[in-house]
């Protein structure tokens, strides 16, 4: 590895009680235990970063600069999608291995002004074996003007061949919020969403999002070689998504029709077959 790229590397014993928890937050029955294989994304749960409040920005995350993210003078943060290679399973209660590196950070002019475009890569490692891959895309861009248009979103496709509703309400929010150690306020801070950010309500977490068209997903092609996603428009805490599929594409949709996520998948099975 070159001298000038940013790495760390987190430890974690993928304590199986809070993939249980979160199971239990989805809705389900807690069903994983010491040595259980982990549903695909569960890994968001894992390796937190904690930091003292001193440290975080006015957002509740960690403050860029001086880490993997540098600090690139815009302060509102989007995940913006990222993309999964699935190598094995990970397994609840044994010790893993996070590392990460800073891939990219890039600034470009938008159409609603200056933009920040950061890719982290991260492996997992357990027992030896690279178990995934995972490419984080974050955006970084300017507080809207008061008097400035909202940009339109994409209209989502109808030609959905598996459909499924799903709800989210701030518990479920702050729940997620809570079992990743994400302190970013626009999901559970209403007046901060509404008043600094300019959202209409809570905002649903991209990751949140992803992870139920990956559990749907797998539901219908079986275990997962690559997954990808990308977010198209925020999806508020009192709004029902559908999420949809036609054969590996699917989308997350707005009760307005727009498209919220959209994605793409690949099971191991076809892609071990190329």
């Amino acid at each position: 590895m070159k001298d000038d790229v940013v790495s760390e590397s987190q430890s974690d014993v993928m304590d199986p009680a809070r993939a249980a928890a979160f199971e239990v937050a989805l809705g389900q029955s807690a069903s994983i235990g010491p040595g259980s294989p982990l549903p695909p994304f569960f890994h968001q749960l894992y390796f937190w970063t904690p930091r003292r409040p001193d440290t975080l920005g006015r957002d509740g995350h960690p403050r860029v600069g001086g880490g993997l993210i540098p600090d690139m003078g815009l302060p509102r943060r989007m995940w913006a999608g990222g993309r999964l290679r699935f190598e094995q399973d990970l397994r609840a209660g044994i010790p893993a291995e996070k590392r990460s590196v800073l891939e990219s950070a890039a600034t470009k002019i938008g159409r609603t002004g200056p933009l920040a475009f950061v890719t982290l890569r991260h492996e997992i490692w357990q027992e030896g074996a690279l178990c995934l891959t995972e490419w984080q895309d974050l955006v970084y861009r300017e507080d809207p003007a008061s008097d400035a248009p909202r940009p339109v979103p994409p209209t989502a496709r109808t030609d959905e061949t598996d459909r499924r509703e799903v709800r989210f309400d701030s518990t479920l929010l702050f729940r997620y919020s809570a079992l990743t150690f994400n302190g970013h306020r626009i999901h559970y801070d209403l007046d901060y969403a509404r008043d600094v950010e300019g959202y209409s309500g809570l905002v649903v977490h991209g990751p949140l999002l992803a992870q139920q068209l990956i559990l749907m997903v797998e539901e219908l092609m079986g275990p997962l070689a690559e997954f990808s996603f990308r977010a198209s428009s925020p999806l508020m805490h009192f709004e029902t998504a559908t999420l949809c599929r036609n054969g590996p594409d699917l989308w997350v949709r707005g009760p307005d029709g727009r498209q919220v996520m959209q994605a793409r998948a690949s099971a191991q099975t076809l892609a071990h077959g190329d």
